[in-house]
């Protein structure tokens, strides 16, 4: 039945001179959602609009489930685009669509139409009150309801003229690669795959970083690190996963280091690093999935000790999360099931019985200063022998 998709977006709508720019963003990000699809494809914009029309044969349920990870979109609607042939061809298209859509006509309907195309002989009024008529000549069991109606019926007259009843909500956000980049810090847990994927909702593209710290972590906790980065994807497209051996400057921190303060110089070391790829790939900030207070490397004062050894900016999108909110969408992203699977990371390896929650930065530095004979040497090896992976969702 349906051979297109009204393609409807909120916040770029309200953009001034560059909104062109912001739906041609959109554009492509669709174009790439829809590349695994069976079917062909055809993406224009057209007035306020964007519209996804096909060629034949396609799958529709792998349609709507492809576009819903499309950011930018608030609403995906199926939809019928006829060519204006009158007000008499239209009327006899909408009943036939209402016919087949509609099989029980015991139910109350409401036309809105919008003339978006303003050479149009009647306007929006005349539109609603004269297809309405035609609804209620064809199916008499059907009646008008303007306050709260079974099914609202849109009808926009642009350059071509497109009608649809229903609305599948998208993800929102902005389209991906309009906010720039950034660096993830993604680890095996929930939080980190939730933080990279409330950034990219903003409309930043992502990389991501994971610390690997074998023989103490295995092979199955960094596919597990994959598996994560492909399903956060799906909504941000392709990402370039730096896998970082970790091992040796984990060791040199537990060996030179006080153990009280072993998570917070870790972290520190992991920030340098993380910050090192984002400036070689363009990025403008790290994104962490911390929330304040929820371990003790999480406290105000840990966050400002992290900070410190960072010239970019870290974006924190969970800081005020409760872990239910984060857990919440993690399953809706699909990243749950994943990230509780029960492999260490190379956070949960070396941890101290009783860390510091109030670090003070001077005598973090102080305590650094132990690592001093060999800690570049380490770190310029774990840069040099880092592996890239490009993570795409479906490969």
């Amino acid at each position: 039945m349906y051979k297109a998709f009204l393609i409807k977006y909120a916040e770029i709508g309200i953009k001034g001179k560059n909104r062109h720019l912001f739906e041609d963003a959109l554009v492509r990000q669709i174009c790439y959602a829809l590349r695994s699809v069976d079917g062909t494809f055809h993406v224009h914009k057209q007035q306020g609009r964007v519209f996804v029309e096909t060629e034949g044969d396609y799958d529709y349920e792998e349609t709507i489930e492809a576009l819903s990870h499309v950011f930018g979109i608030t609403g995906i609607c199926p939809a019928v685009i006829v060519e204006d042939e009158g007000f008499d061809k239209l009327a006899e298209q909408v009943v036939s669509y209402m016919d087949q859509i509609y099989p029980d006509k015991h139910m109350t309907f409401k036309v809105k139409a919008r003339r978006a195309r303003k050479n149009y002989p009647m306007d929006s009024m005349e539109l609603n009150a004269a297809l309405g008529e035609k609804i209620l000549d064809a199916f008499p069991d059907m009646s008008v309801d303007v306050h709260d109606p079974n099914v609202m019926l849109y009808v926009e007259i642009r350059e071509q003229i497109s009608f649809y009843s229903e609305e599948i909500p998208g993800p929102g956000g902005m389209p991906v690669g309009t906010g720039g980049k950034a660096m993830l810090l993604l680890s095996g847990g929930i939080d980190s795959p939730v933080a990279g994927y409330m950034i990219s909702k903003r409309g930043v593209a992502i990389d991501a970083t994971y610390f690997h710290a074998p023989p103490y972590t295995s092979e199955r906790a960094k596919q597990k690190v994959v598996d994560l980065a492909k399903e956060i994807s799906a909504y941000t497209g392709p990402i370039d996963l730096h896998v970082v051996n970790f091992t040796d400057i984990q060791l040199a921190i537990y060996e030179k280091c006080p153990h009280e303060e072993l998570t917070i110089i870790m972290r520190r070391y992991m920030m340098k690093i993380a910050e090192h790829f984002a400036k070689k790939d363009g990025c403008l900030g790290l994104i962490t999935g911390e929330s304040i207070g929820q371990v003790a490397s999480q406290t105000m004062q840990s966050l400002a000790a992290t900070n410190a050894v960072c010239t970019l900016p870290v974006y924190r999108p969970l800081i005020g999360f409760d872990k239910k909110d984060i857990v919440e969408i993690s399953e809706k992203i699909n990243t749950y099931e994943t990230s509780i699977q029960p492999f260490e990371d190379c956070c949960t390896i070396f941890v101290a019985k009783h860390p510091v929650t109030k670090p003070n930065i001077e005598r973090i530095e102080k305590s650094e200063l132990n690592l001093a004979e060999k800690i570049d040497e380490l770190m310029q090896t774990a840069i040099d022998t880092a592996e890239i992976i490009e993570v795409k969702q479906g490969e």
